[in-house]
């Protein structure tokens, strides 16, 4: 693992109020715990636990709460960097007026190396695509809205 990764790790702990992290690869492993208030780290022979979806990756659902001008949001399920389409030379998922149903899929948000493809959960069309390609984004940011049909 590099440092620019070890640093953007350090940087999604602070944004996101995580105390605890650990990622076991072939033959290395990184553990980083982060004291009260991101204070000075605290060592630990404790393990750390982590979420559920961490441990076991799988497609992800989006709840999509409805807003004042009619439009719902498709916001993040979780940490990560936001994806529009499959692989850099694949089209978009989805469009400014594509049409979309519950089990469409709009785009993949990638953590931890694993790419988890986010379905609308909504019938409707797309009305904007709220962050760029490639952009870092947070739990429960609006990545879409939609208007319902």
């Amino acid at each position: 693992m590099e440092l620019k990764d070890i640093k953007a790790i350090i940087d999604l702990m602070k944004k996101n109020s995580i105390t605890e992290f650990e990622l076991e690869e072939k033959d290395s492993k990184l553990r980083l715990k982060r004291g009260v208030n991101g204070l000075a780290p605290v060592a630990s022979d404790d393990p750390p636990s982590l979420p559920a979806a961490v441990q076991a990756p799988m497609p992800i659902s989006v709840a999509v709460p409805v807003v004042n001008t009619g439009e719902v949001d498709i916001k993040s399920p979780m940490i990560g960097t936001f994806y529009r389409s499959p692989s850099p030379e694949a089209a978009a998922y989805v469009e400014i007026g594509s049409e979309v149903n519950a089990d469409t899929v709009v785009c993949i948000i990638e953590a931890m190396k694993v790419m988890n493809e986010i379905k609308a959960e909504v019938k409707g069309i797309v009305t904007q695509t709220l962050v760029e390609n490639g952009k870092p984004i947070e739990f429960g940011q609006p990545l879409f809205k939609v208007r319902p049909n």
